[in-house]
């Protein structure tokens, strides 16, 4: 499974607060894709709780 954050992240932190093994936040969130099919159902969490929508998960 494949992660990506869109443009128009605005860096608020909720992604990292529920999955910090995956999202990390600078500028924008970042996605360590390594880290993503052991933490899938918390990325699920994170994409949903995203105020603007850029969590794509394909």
């Amino acid at each position: 499974m494949k992660v990506r954050i869109d443009d128009g992240c605005i860096a608020c932190g909720a992604c990292e607060s529920i999955c910090s093994d995956v999202f990390h936040v600078e500028d924008a969130a970042v996605v360590d894709e390594d880290a993503v099919d052991a933490n899938i159902d918390a990325v699920k969490e994170a994409a949903d709780a995203c105020p603007v929508s850029v969590i794509i998960i394909e």
